[in-house]
């Protein structure tokens, strides 16, 4: 919260007869901070309540798991050919949890370069797997033998150096010597694929890859894709240009790689039939111990809506039978050995054929290791040759990264002016149209669901001040989620109006504008909505949580069809229950007011619910497409809303309040910057709405100056 003394211009037509503390509000100061005690956060350490910090995830996570037995209880008694049957309801899911894939278009193919190392040779090329989207390749020919050749598909992995990471170096070039042709490419964000890559820094914006996919993964998510859908249409674009060499047999080619190759064996081989054989490396364990583990990890690795859909990583599997594959493991993997038994042991019921489906374990950590290595050999000889694969493997000569680059600069956007994620995502945003709000559709995007079950409201003390009191309460959301909250009530008698208070780092930080209302003769009704003040559970210190905030509650949400901004509507409306209980509230004249991501909640809380008479938005982030329109974003994603771009965006939800009262204060870009207050008047137009900007004085209080004017006046 910021400190010193605010001012905004006069509005020369405001109507402040009612709701005329909004001012207060919307200038986040210093106001009445010494006030602040460890008094306003009180669940914490409550014998009752346990880890109230905890209350999220576990939440989150109890929704998946509901969901996971659900589908359990649907599988269990499916035989082979019912189990092989799901293929088509798991690339329809896989479809549109990307939000469907690219046209195919010409790959306008060439070779940069080539190495000749004797018995085999590396081609460096450059491909298109969507217009002057390049994609960056090394392809790996044998030169002994006589071809058509197997051929393996080789998707990497997040390790340092890309195509030059020497585990893939020794795997391609031992594919090559025994008689494959082996493709491997840059991901997005590894290699030459850097797509936030800055000039200056030499580097992504974003910093390492996985970071990089998951701010890029916001933006897609906004327009209703996943970032998905462009690594996996590069994999499937890869293969179209593997299978047009003429050294390839189309009906030998296999496909293998680890962690995030891992990842996209199994996404692969679930989609394409062109596959012979599959050996995904550290990736398949299932969801229910992911999320009782290391948690969602990296947009890429995340398909929306995947769980609510009913499906898991076996479904991945079992989308591939009954051609061969082998799944293989590392004992002290993060990504749990328990979940990849579960799997197998329920994905190997789906082929008739016992020999055709395997898995390795080997004792060791994450890595496509020489064990993992070694049986992969084995299993791709067996499949593609019809032989055995020779002892062991060769000692390898590995290339300097540069010298396997097929660009001249060693990035595709500095060489070859690409396209990135963030300028093809930004297209589909402009093109999309939209028609008026629809609050059914605000209900579907965030997974809004009422709940109008007791509230169990708990009281916890009060608090005297002079003036008014502060009575510490609790209320219940829903099932398994309370609300510690701060009730503000002035001290003299009678019938109020009343205010939701819910600020993005919790009640105790919105106490002064809270007491700033109750002076002024209003009940208030600070909350924490869950995953703010108390209820957070997340280290701030973070590098992960700096960028995104709460990213394990917000996709755990997002994988089972709810959203973070849904569920804290839900919650704020579940105040205004509260209030309109409490004797000293006249129930007609209840409003909200936001900070940062709670704006976002009070905003969708608002539309969904005439209840709030009026409504204060400062901090919010200005639009979703604002963080479609800029290549980095940070902090947003525990209010992204999957595909809400298709349907609204924020400045047309505050317009569909009209004729309720808005006010928009200080709103912020997607990283935290203000935004230019002509850009703000110009997006949240209408009779009805108020736009402030605040200016730091040297002395003074937290005040807006406001003149009464006409209901129903412009905005100034």
């Amino acid at each position: 919260m910021a400190h010193g003394a605010c001012y905004c211009q006069p509005m020369n037509s405001v109507c402040v007869s009612d709701f005329r503390l909004i001012p207060l509000l919307l200038c986040i100061g210093a106001t009445l901070q010494a006030q602040q005690n460890q008094a306003l956060d009180f669940l914490e350490g409550h014998t009752d309540f346990g880890e109230i910090r905890a209350m999220l995830p576990e939440y989150c996570r109890r929704l998946a798991m509901e969901q996971l037995d659900e589908r359990e209880r649907k599988v269990a008694g499916l035989n082979a050919s019912a189990l092989q049957a799901r293929r088509e309801s798991v690339r329809a899911q896989m479809q549109r949890s990307v939000g469907g894939f690219p046209n195919r278009t010409p790959l306008n193919a060439r070779v940069t370069g080539t190495l000749d190392r004797g018995d085999y040779r590396i081609e460096k090329i450059v491909f298109e797997s969507q217009p002057r989207f390049f994609v960056t390749a090394n392809l790996y020919i044998p030169q002994r033998g006589t071809g058509p050749f197997p051929a393996i598909l080789y998707p990497l992995g997040h390790e340092e150096g890309a195509k030059s990471h020497s585990a893939w170096q020794k795997m391609l070039v031992t594919f090559a010597r025994r008689g494959y042709v082996a493709l491997a490419w840059d991901t997005l964000g590894q290699g030459e694929r850097v797509q936030l890559f800055d000039e200056a820094l030499g580097a992504s914006k974003a910093g390492g890859s996985t970071t990089e996919h998951t701010v890029l993964g916001a933006q897609t998510l906004l327009v209703g894709d996943a970032l998905a859908r462009y690594t996996i249409w590069d994999g499937i674009r890869a293969l179209d240009y593997l299978l047009s060499r003429k050294e390839v047999d189309p009906k030998r080619v296999g496909v293998t790689g680890n962690s995030g190759g891992g990842t996209h064996t199994a996404y692969l081989g679930a989609l394409e039939d062109r596959f012979a054989v599959a050996a995904p490396s550290c990736f398949i364990t299932s969801w229910r111990r992911l999320l009782q583990t290391i948690g969602p990890q990296d947009a890429e690795q995340c398909l929306p809506g995947w769980i609510a859909g009913g499906f898991d990583h076996a479904d991945f599997v079992e989308a591939f039978a009954p051609r061969p594959y082998m799944m293989l493991t590392a004992i002290r993997d993060f990504f749990s050995i328990a979940g990849a038994r579960a799997t197998f042991a329920e994905a190997k019921r789906a082929w008739t054929d016992p020999e055709r489906i395997g898995m390795v374990e080997v004792n060791d950590g994450h890595g496509y290791n020489k064990e993992r290595r070694l049986a992969s050999y084995k299993w791709f000889e067996q499949w593609l040759k019809g032989g055995v694969a020779p002892e062991g493997e060769p000692d390898v000569q590995l290339e300097p990264e540069d010298e396997l680059f097929c660009t001249k600069t060693g990035q595709v956007n500095t060489a070859l002016g690409s396209e990135t994620v963030f300028s093809l995502n930004r297209a589909r945003a402009l093109a999309l149209r939209r028609g008026a709000v629809n609050v059914d559709d605000v209900r579907r995007l965030t997974g809004f669901e009422k709940n109008d079950g007791p509230l169990n409201v708990r009281r916890f003390g009060s608090i005297e001040r002079a003036g008014y009191r502060i009575d510490r309460l609790i209320f219940d959301s829903e099932p398994g989620v309370v609300i510690p909250s701060l009730l503000y009530v002035p001290s003299a008698e009678g019938k109020r109006p009343a205010v939701v208070l819910v600020h993005g780092r919790g009640k105790a930080a919105a106490d002064g504008e809270a007491a700033s209302f109750v002076q002024a003769g209003y009940v208030v009704l600070s909350i924490d909505a869950r995953g703010f003040g108390e209820t957070r559970h997340i280290d701030s210190d973070r590098v992960w949580t700096r960028y995104f905030g709460d990213y394990e509650g917000a996709m755990t949400a997002i994988l089972t069809g709810r959203t973070l901004t849904g569920m804290r509507a839900l919650d704020v409306l579940r105040a205004v229950d509260v209030l309109a209980g409490v004797g000293d509230v006249d129930a007609g004249r209840i409003n909200g007011a936001g900070y940062s991501a709670g704006a976002t909640a009070m905003l969708h809380a608002a539309v969904l619910d005439e209840r709030i008479r009026q409504v204060a938005l400062d901090h919010m982030l200005i639009s979703y497409h604002a963080v479609v329109e800029s290549p980095v974003n940070q902090g947003i994603f525990e209010e992204v809303v999957p595909g809400v771009l298709k349907s609204y965006d924020l400045p047309e939800l505050a317009a569909k309040l009209a004729p309720r009262r808005v006010w928009v204060g200080d709103a912020e870009g997607p990283m935290h910057t203000l935004v230019p207050l002509e850009t703000v008047r110009a997006q949240y137009r209408g009779a009805q709405m108020r736009v402030l900007r605040r200016r730091p004085e040297t002395a003074g209080g937290a005040i807006y100056e406001f003149e009464a004017g006409q209901e129903g006046a412009g905005q100034q």
